[in-house]
């Protein structure tokens, strides 16, 4: 069976961040797209599947039983923002480029929870289970992704792959929806090889920009 988790709220910074892409329509800047950096906080969203990644405090019913992550189609859902990080502290600072072959961690805003995978077989192709686990951001080494893309930095405009660090597979879709609880959203898992089921691309968030003014950056809708 399925299990909901207890819970927490979301921080006041938290829900500041969501009001604030509310009131702008959630919409990344047109002009200028430039780079994805440190700290931003966006949807990624599946390119050959077209689902964004999701969470929720919905525990798997197999499995490792963490918190469940997988691709939903609607566009306006709140959980399904991420927050860029490094791997540790000072070493992916507020506003710095994200360099391709940079291990970065993903947090989940809304349950401060960090994406994760392990070796647990996923519900429903037997793939490596994807999780959300941790607590406010802090989790442990299964929680680095290498960004795999070309060129220098990370753009907002291109489709890039997450690598697992410690287990080497790629965050992937293949199309499976699950039932009831959950029913139609796509189970997201881990593959040993790249593929189209493994491209995503950034969407809608807040990116931080750096700032001559503001060495830590600033924010762009």
């Amino acid at each position: 069976m399925w299990s909901a988790g207890s819970g927490r709220a979301a921080g006041p910074a938290l829900l500041g961040i969501l009001l604030a892409l509310s009131l702008s329509g959630g919409r990344a800047a047109k002009s200028d797209a430039g780079l994805v950096t440190c700290g931003s906080v966006l949807k990624l969203f599946n390119t050959q599947h077209r689902v964004r990644l999701h969470s929720h405090d919905i525990k798997y019913g197999s499995g490792s039983g963490q918190q469940s992550v997988t691709g939903v189609e609607a566009s306006d859902d709140a959980n399904s923002y991420w927050r860029i990080r490094g791997g540790t502290d000072g070493e992916c600072p507020r506003g710095s480029p994200v360099r391709c072959g940079q291990a970065v961690r993903l947090t989940h805003v809304l349950t401060g929870k960090n994406l994760h995978t392990h070796h647990f077989p996923s519900p429903l192709t037997n793939n490596q289970e994807v999780s959300a686990f941790g607590e406010d951001g802090e989790g442990d080494d299964l929680d680095l992704w290498t960004v795999r893309c070309s060129g220098q930095h990370w753009e907002r405009e291109a489709a890039v792959r997450f690598q697992h660090v410690g287990t080497s597979v790629f965050l992937s879709v293949t199309g499976e929806q699950y039932g009831s609880p959950i029913r139609g959203q796509h189970e997201v898992h881990g593959m040993a090889s790249a593929s189209a089921h493994n491209k995503w691309k950034a969407m809608e968030g807040i990116f931080i920009k750096p700032s001559p003014e503001a060495p830590g950056g600033h924010d762009e809708l």
